[in-house]
């Protein structure tokens, strides 16, 4: 005996998927904490409490129910991405601006959730480090271990932000060795090892790792299809290897650019975003290759250390044009050509 009408897949909400998401990204906000310092648990607060205020804002001046949109966890999912990619000792007021601009420009101000074409936290990283480059490429060096009180100072501009309290990220110095004319062995060596590990950033190997851990917690879930993420892995993953094969002095392995920056944070988290990315399996092929060429070009040969914000943004953009072209065809109809 069959059941009526409406067919349901799977018991499946919005709320269920982001609080999955939030769980997911706990192992690698653990390790996070652990190596760089607690100030980062102080910046997803900041980030939360913006993100539900902006929301809280919006959904009152468009007339909805605030308790069933405040707790579907989306803004939450926001914030934390947002808090994520900004640096951890970053000014409180940045976190502020960023994810204000993320709830009420990038998502309400396009119709809300379901309805923006682009990630929200990408945006809020794209407008900030265009607006705030230096504030933004402001990363604590590993192994400073400021005490708490410290870190609330330097969040909560009570204490002067000092050049020596902050260094640059693995991408970021690799970057300017290599503009500066070195090869990669040299930059390596200038550096003394303090911010490179095994293959990639010290101490960031484990905190992508984590990332990647909860990313395949996720697919296997169900909660994001492989597509994107494997997509967005190869085409990075390829590219980086072949210019590595074509001259391993002058540009870095695959290992290195998998396991630094935003690569698998991006890949798993970010680029699988189901509103402003591919809903076809085939868009999401091309969605995640896509993202994963333009990280990788961005990254060595752009402006900016890490590419992954503007590669999904620039994406986003290309999304409904992809899913239109790779529709599959309709049961019972034949194809005309």
């Amino acid at each position: 005996m069959f059941a009526p009408a409406p067919y349901l897949l799977k018991d499946a909400s919005v709320s269920k998927v982001m609080t999955q998401v939030c769980l997911a990204l706990l192992p690698g906000i653990a390790i996070y904490a652990w190596m760089l310092g607690p100030a980062i648990l102080l910046q997803l607060l900041i980030a939360s409490l913006t993100a539900l205020a902006a929301e809280a804002l919006m959904l009152k001046a468009m007339d909805k129910p605030l308790g069933r949109f405040l707790g579907d966890g989306s803004a939450m999912v926001t914030a934390w991405l947002i808090a994520l990619t900004f640096p951890p000792l970053a000014p409180w007021w940045l976190l502020v601006v960023g994810t204000a601009f993320a709830i009420v420009v990038a998502k309400h101000l396009y119709g809300g959730l379901g309805q923006n074409p682009f990630n929200p936290a990408m945006v809020a990283f794209a407008v900030c480090i265009v607006s705030f480059p230096a504030l933004m490429s402001q990363w604590p060096a590993l192994g400073l271990h400021l005490p708490f009180d410290e870190q609330l100072q330097l969040v909560f501009g009570l204490a002067p932000r000092v050049d020596a309290l902050s260094g640059a990220t693995p991408l970021d110095t690799l970057k300017t060795g290599l503009k500066l004319g070195e090869n990669i062995d040299v930059v390596h060596l200038l550096a003394n090892q303090e911010i490179y590990g095994y293959f990639a950033g010290r101490g960031w190997e484990w905190i992508t790792g984590a990332y990647l851990l909860g990313g395949l917690w996720l697919c296997r879930r169900g909660i994001v299809t492989w597509h994107v993420p494997t997509a967005f892995i190869a085409s990075l993953v390829t590219l980086s290897a072949a210019l590595w094969l074509h001259n391993p002095t002058q540009f870095a392995n695959p290992l290195f650019h998998l396991f630094s920056g935003g690569t698998l944070l991006g890949a798993f988290f970010i680029a699988t975003d189901p509103v402003s990315g591919c809903t076809t399996p085939r868009g999401k092929l091309i969605f995640g290759a896509g993202a994963g060429l333009l990280a990788y070009l961005i990254r060595v040969f752009g402006g900016y250390p890490d590419g992954i914000a503007f590669a999904i943004l620039l994406m986003n953009l290309c999304a409904p044009v992809i899913d239109l072209l790779t529709q599959p065809a309709i049961f019972g109809l034949k194809d005309k050509s």
